[in-house]
């Protein structure tokens, strides 16, 4: 069996994922196939992924590809795939897309999802998967994706309506979403044997019903907790808490994700939410930075002291590759196409995000019927601009680039049309040959 990752050069994702894989007794006897454009992350990654196959006992072997022109053969013969690039990496698209809506005044915290910079970097993004895509569907056409690249709604929303390659998106905010809301409030005792319901779309789905080991319903508790919590200097995680408040329920991801997915929180005529809600604006610059040079220290480590011991981590892909091999059911939060209104108060053209069944048949998404009305419609105010990136992309069509930052919660709220445009337009100057050319 075969298992290729493309953006093997996310050295850290790379260890963790193949790392699981060489874990997993039905994966570690795989071909890994590592490909990436940048031949000196590729070699660290084959450096590190080498060391940790040979203390799990030498199983496997590790195959190298670097550069477009042996793309295909990366991917040649493939069973699964797993997606982790970043195109245009955090220098220079990451920080165009900080810096020049910081000119219009527009104020960001991840820039990877929504906003303006999820809609610029989805552009850059999307015709590069939509290559994999075609070559995937010429030399794997039975492969799975597994696509973790943001903005995850719309990279896998394209792919599963454009091409005919089979894919789901993974985000690693489902698995750990009751746990950080039950640790947040002080019931971490209620973690052993829960169930939940979680659904919705990526980064806004909402965690519908969570129960103790004895099926008490545990939302009235939180409710009575969260005031306190929320007062708290050192909460840092308030606008989700504040969801729960004001809509009823909590959401999967972080707070300083959520809080430029609105209309609520990052606003110029009220700065001082910015405080009050513990808002970290240009987190992701700062965190881009800390990685970038953790990472340095880290690799320098590992060549003196030796690889630690890798213990399988709480990433899907490595469990659901286990489970279509061994057909052992397994079951995951997954981002699929709405298609026959698996949320029946979502467009069918959304990519959603719900829970799934695996087993040796793929990927299965299960029915989940209505959200609750206002979870419905904040996923709305997202899903148009997911929509309309995506129409940008499969048109190359400026308008609909200039339609989905203005129907941008965040955006539209700080900014004036002419504004938008003008931005739009520098933004897309300033990333030249990263982006496709629009009319």
């Amino acid at each position: 069996m075969k298992i290729t990752f493309m953006g093997a050069g996310s050295t850290v994702f790379a260890r963790n994922v193949i790392g699981d894989c060489l874990c997993t007794e039905s994966l570690r006897d795989s071909v890994f196939a590592l490909y990436d454009i940048d031949g000196k992350r590729l070699e660290e990654s084959r450096v590190i992924l080498e060391a940790i196959r040979k203390d799990k006992g030498g199983y496997g072997k590790i195959e190298c590809y670097l550069g477009t022109e042996n793309r295909k053969e990366a991917l040649r013969g493939a069973s699964f795939v797993i997606n982790a690039i970043q195109v245009g990496g955090y220098d220079p698209c990451t920080i165009t897309d900080f810096e020049i809506p910081k000119k219009y005044g527009l104020q960001q915290t991840i820039a990877d999802t929504l906003g303006i910079g999820g809609i610029m970097r989805a552009l850059r993004t999307i015709p590069v998967m939509e290559d994999f895509a075609h070559e995937m569907e010429e030399v794997c056409p039975d492969a799975i994706l597994l696509n973790y690249t943001n903005p995850m709604a719309m990279l896998s929303g394209y792919i599963q309506r454009y091409t005919g390659v089979k894919t789901v998106g993974l985000c690693h905010s489902v698995q750990v979403c009751v746990e950080s809301l039950l640790n947040e409030v002080g019931m971490t005792e209620k973690l052993e044997g829960h169930r939940s319901k979680i659904a919705g779309i990526n980064h806004m789905a909402w965690l519908l019903d969570v129960r103790d080991k004895n099926g008490v319903d545990l939302y009235p508790e939180i409710k009575k907790r969260i005031d306190a919590r929320i007062e708290a200097p050192d909460c840092y995680n308030k606008v989700r808490l504040e969801y729960i408040k004001n809509f009823g329920y909590y959401c999967t991801e972080s707070s300083e994700h959520n809080a430029e997915y609105n209309m609520f929180y990052i606003k110029s005529k009220y700065p001082e939410l910015i405080k009050k809600y513990n808002i970290p604006l240009d987190e992701y610059p700062r965190r881009c930075i800390n990685q970038i040079a953790a990472w340095k220290e880290d690799y320098k480590n590992m060549l003196e002291n030796g690889v630690k011991e890798h213990n399988r981590t709480h990433e899907y892909a490595s469990y659901i590759m286990e489970s279509v091999v061994t057909n052992t059911p397994y079951e995951i939060g997954g981002n699929v196409l709405n298609t026959g209104h698996i949320i029946s108060n979502l467009p069918e053209e959304a990519c959603v995000e719900v829970p799934c069944l695996v087993n040796g048949n793929g990927i299965t998404p299960s029915r989940v019927g209505s959200l609750p009305l206002a979870c419905a419609a904040m996923n709305m105010t997202n899903i148009n601009v997911q929509l309309l990136t995506i129409e940008a992309a499969r048109t190359k069509k400026k308008e609909h680039i200039y339609q989905a930052a203005m129907l941008d919660p965040h955006t539209g709220s700080e900014l004036d049309i002419d504004s938008i445009k003008k931005m739009v337009d520098e933004l897309i100057e300033a990333h030249g040959n990263w982006m496709p050319k629009f009319n």
